[in-house]
């Protein structure tokens, strides 16, 4: 038996070939059949976080989706570990080793089954965007590379062929934040997750636009009152007020997706009519 704990995981175990023993006797096996999250983080303690509470935590404990965290100080250089060196042709920071990482990404995705998408969080990766996360969530799981320091040696990038994701234009410390933004947005989509996949398809982007304002009791407050429309039980009439506020907004915060869903529709983005 090595010295070293194997991923940490939820669930029933799978059986598969390996050349490393594996405790069969535990608290945290390989579910079979269900959407994987494989996460590579320098924080395992990180995790699950938030993601286990709430609604996703319920759904991590009904065996839903599973979360499989593996420490990359594992793959660590010599007797201190050693996971990082300095930039090539100097500079400031560290930058994560390719050998660290490829003896870290192959033990992973030894365990990969189906289609799981590899993932690094990096500042000039393509954004997160609703799309990406309704992808993900049709796949068999992903497997998500959470980088510190400087980065992560690009060959590691070319050699694996990874997709670089972004969670916004700005740097942050590492990657865990964004792994665990990702992991919530792709997991709720998951059927069964929220209890109500209407809910899903009704929010913000899943139609180009963003969301229509929501109301709820008191009727009247601070003197602010709910739309009358919405008290009118009048459902087409709902519908279309929600759609032209959803129109509104989407126009008046965020041109761009304002012009990409005129683009699909047909429609003039300068149109006068009245939203």
């Amino acid at each position: 038996m090595t010295d070293t704990p194997p991923p940490r995981a939820l669930g029933r175990k799978t059986i598969r070939p390996t050349l490393q023993p594996q405790e069969l006797m535990t608290d945290t096996p390989d579910l079979a059949g269900v959407w994987t999250a494989q996460v590579l983080t320098l924080l395992p303690d990180a995790f699950p976080g938030i993601l286990g509470d709430s609604l996703l935590g319920r759904a991590l404990k009904d065996d839903l989706w599973q979360l499989k965290v593996t420490d990359l100080r594992r793959f660590g250089i010599g007797k201190h570990r050693n996971v990082d060196d300095t930039p090539a042709g100097g500079g400031a920071g560290m930058v994560l080793r390719a050998d660290v990482l490829e003896a870290a990404l192959r033990e992973v995705r030894s365990g990969a089954r189906g289609h799981m998408p590899l993932i690094y969080f990096s500042p000039r990766g393509r954004p997160m965007t609703q799309s990406l996360m309704q992808k993900l969530s049709q796949a068999d799981g992903v497997t998500l590379l959470c980088g510190r320091f400087e980065g992560i040696d690009e060959r590691v990038i070319e050699h694996f062929d990874m997709i670089e994701v972004s969670l916004g234009d700005f740097v942050m410390t590492g990657g865990e934040i964004a792994a665990m933004a990702l992991i919530d947005a792709t997991v709720r989509l998951i059927p069964r997750v929220l209890g109500n996949q209407a809910s899903t398809e009704e929010e913000s982007f899943s139609d180009g636009l963003l969301e229509h304002p929501h109301y709820t009791k008191p009727a009247d407050w601070h003197g602010r009152t709910i739309p009358g429309v919405l008290l009118s039980g009048h459902h087409a009439n709902i519908t279309d007020w929600r759609r032209a506020q959803a129109e509104r907004l989407t126009k008046e915060r965020r041109p761009d997706l304002w012009r990409a869903y005129c683009a699909q529709h047909g429609r003039d983005p300068d149109e006068d009519q009245e939203l």
